[in-house]
């Protein structure tokens, strides 16, 4: 389709049918379950904190009050409604990301979220593995290794143990230069060797579950009783793709501003933009969010491995460059 006049859609027709039947099945697994489908603003008043993430700032002619972001997911939105009493929810929504463009990132991208209460990190897994094998259309096997054991099996070290000398020379040897690998922090060094190394090793033949991050690369999640150094937190990979990210959910709100704080002491030392943080959150948090489990799953992402397609575009009616 690259080859087709930019007016016409990147995706086939098989393909816009087959998203739309997978549109159709996502909300009816739910609504089995009697999860509530909800809406929340794509336009919102306070971006996200995550380091790794770089909000839109919009310009809104006529609007006073204050700057303006397209959300990058509706997670403080809707834990806002989990705050007010809203029960198991999900939302199927467009969420947008700058700087992302890729063969398997477009700057605009369809998200699902949902947040489950009561439910463990083990229970969420199992919701995610049957919903993704229910929209690639097949039976896969399903594993589950810690953070640990994936860098150990895949990488050759303890990311816990191992020294930042260490990290920052298996970093050199996958391509980052001396000096950015001398200026970078250790989730820096770590996160590009999971991106590069690790994560398309996982899942060649099913669905591989990577739990219990460290707990520096979870600001949303809780810490593990069982071990402090880490954190609640799984991310699915298939086919070395990563499909989604999950938290066993942070519900204290002083532990939950101290680490919105130290999310943008390191804007600050990075050189990026350091916003205010969403008041309106921060007040749903102090009013109480219930006990639950929540994740973000890459809708065209998990499209594209259940039509076999090697670009994003493929999945998509109009990507970027033809909106």
């Amino acid at each position: 389709m690259s080859n087709s006049p930019p007016w016409r859609p990147s995706a086939s027709l098989a393909v816009l049918r087959r998203r739309a039947e997978a549109l159709a099945v996502t909300r009816q697994f739910f609504r089995e379950r009697k999860v509530l489908e909800v809406e929340t603003p794509a336009m919102i008043n306070a971006p996200v904190s995550d380091v790794n993430i770089g909000s839109v700032r919009v310009d809104t002619p006529g609007h006073d009050g204050g700057a303006l972001f397209l959300h990058t997911s509706p997670e403080y939105a809707m834990k806002r409604l989990l705050a007010a009493g809203s029960g198991d929810i999900y939302q199927l929504c467009h969420v947008f990301r700058g700087a992302e463009r890729g063969r398997q990132h477009n700057p605009e991208f369809t998200l699902l979220e949902w947040y489950r209460l009561g439910f463990t990190l083990e229970r969420l897994m199992d919701e995610v593995a049957t919903l993704v094998q229910t929209l690639l259309g097949r039976s896969v096997p399903v594993e589950t290794m810690s953070y640990r054991e994936a860098l150990r099996r895949h990488a050759g070290f303890d990311p816990l143990d191992a020294e930042d000398d260490m990290l920052r020379r298996a970093a050199q040897d996958l391509g980052l230069d001396a000096t950015r690998a001398r200026e970078s922090g250790r989730d820096e060094l770590l996160d590009l060797i999971v991106g590069a190394k690790v994560g398309p090793a996982l899942g060649a033949t099913g669905l591989t579950f990577v739990h219990r991050y460290p707990a520096s690369q979870a600001a949303l999640a809780r810490l593990d009783p069982e071990d402090p150094r880490l954190a609640l937190r799984f991310e699915l990979y298939h086919r070395g793709m990563e499909l989604a990210n999950g938290y066993h959910e942070l519900v204290n709100s002083a532990e939950q501003r101290l680490r919105f704080a130290s999310d943008q002491r390191v804007r600050a030392l990075r050189g990026l933009p350091v916003d205010t943080l969403d008041p309106h959150l921060l007040a749903a948090l102090d009013a109480g969010l219930p006990d639950c489990a929540g994740v973000a799953l890459g809708f065209d992402r998990v499209l594209m491995l259940a039509v076999d397609a090697a670009n994003i575009d493929e999945v998509l009616a109009f990507p970027t460059e033809r909106a």
